[in-house]
């Protein structure tokens, strides 16, 4: 736990830091679709579509999706597939069923309103605790801190905290002078103060300390460590992996088979062209082959590839290798997949597939 000089020490910067930060916020502010937004149902989305996402990229998905459900009841009742689809393309999908599972618990639990505190929240699935504390601030007026990693930056860099701040004391420290900072009669503003600071004024690389109306009470810049901060942790090279995936064709009509993950998986519920991870020593046709069988219990000929993708995941890299399939014999068996179906290529379109899928679909087309 940080200790009592450390918070001592730090405590008579707190309302000026509080004031000047504040007044700044209501100055600059962006001009943002979700900004001012009195619906907590509209805040709760933007609040989670921003999670590792830039505005610029959110604020078109944010508008198709609440075009496509603009109340809470519409999302719950939607089917899984449909909201995937609006997701396509913005990553993390894991997001989109969190929101999908929780409007359905609302639906039960809270009569369809969306909790108004902390606590309530945070029992919801993909609620953490920056999202918990976001949504209750923001839509609720509750007065609790919301740390992301914006947040983590801007405190590093005030309170010149060189730990390391995603775990141990660096985490405490940081966690207890955000719940400090809260102001307590605009715990909303300020919550969208701090993040919307680190994303125009302390920038991760090179912080715009001349436009900081706070530079004179930041100790990371008083000691010259605004570049250092926050103390940041070796990179590990990632992992790299090659994947097939089977374009099967159906002889009798030329649709294409595409099947469902693993609702429970990484990119659970996007539809894909079956295949997985070759393993050592395995050669892609060989790969291609036992994959098909293993997933869907059908035995294919591997014909010629069509296209090669590489792509890269927040933990390791791909490179996917696509081939033309012909089905030998069997019927489609949902055995380590979710589901499957025969489309035609129009027809694909009406799916959501991973970025990866996207460019076999573009190959496929062309």
């Amino acid at each position: 736990m940080p200790d009592t000089e450390f918070l001592t020490d730090q405590i008579d910067k707190i309302e000026p830091l509080r004031t000047r930060l504040l007044d700044w916020f209501y100055r600059n502010k962006r001009n943002l679709p979700w900004r001012g937004e009195l619906s907590p149902y509209r805040i709760w989305i933007s609040e989670v579509m921003l999670q590792q996402t830039q505005v610029v990229t959110v604020i078109p998905y944010y508008e198709r999706f609440l075009e496509q459900f603009p109340t809470l009841v519409d999302l719950a009742e939607a089917p899984l597939d449909d909201v995937l689809k609006v997701w396509e393309g913005l990553g993390y999908y894991a997001r989109a069923r969190n929101l999908h599972n929780a409007a359905g618990k609302i639906i039960e639990k809270w009569d369809g309103q969306l909790p108004d505190n902390y606590n309530d929240l945070l029992s919801l699935p993909g609620f953490g605790h920056y999202t918990a504390g976001a949504v209750a601030s923001i839509a609720f007026g509750e007065v609790v801190p919301a740390v992301d990693g914006n947040v983590k930056r801007v405190l590093a860099r005030l309170f010149a905290i060189d730990s390391n701040v995603k775990q141990g004391i660096g985490a405490v420290q940081i966690q207890t002078i955000a719940t400090e900072l809260v102001d307590p009669q605009e715990p909303g503003d300020w919550t969208e103060t701090l993040i919307e600071f680190g994303a125009l004024i302390c920038l991760p690389r090179s912080p715009r300390c001349p436009d900081c109306p706070v530079q004179d009470l930041c100790e990371a810049r008083q000691r010259g460590l605004e570049h250092a901060l926050p103390a940041r942790s070796g990179k590990k090279s990632l992992p790299h992996y090659d994947v097939t995936a089977a374009v099967i064709h159906r002889p009798e009509d030329d649709r294409v088979l595409i099947a469902q993950r693993p609702l429970d998986g990484m990119l659970g519920g996007l539809w894909e062209f079956p295949g997985g991870k070759r393993q050592p020593d395995e050669s892609l046709p060989d790969c291609l082959r036992r994959e098909i069988r293993e997933e869907l219990g059908l035995e294919i000929e591997v014909v010629e590839p069509l296209v090669t993708v590489k792509h890269s995941y927040t933990h390791f890299k791909i490179t996917l290798y696509a081939y033309h399939c012909r089905l030998i014999s069997g019927v489609p068996q949902a055995l380590q997949v979710a589901d499957w179906r025969w489309v035609t290529l129009a027809e694909l379109d009406r799916y959501a597939f991973p970025r990866t899928d996207e460019q076999i679909i573009t190959a496929l087309h062309g």
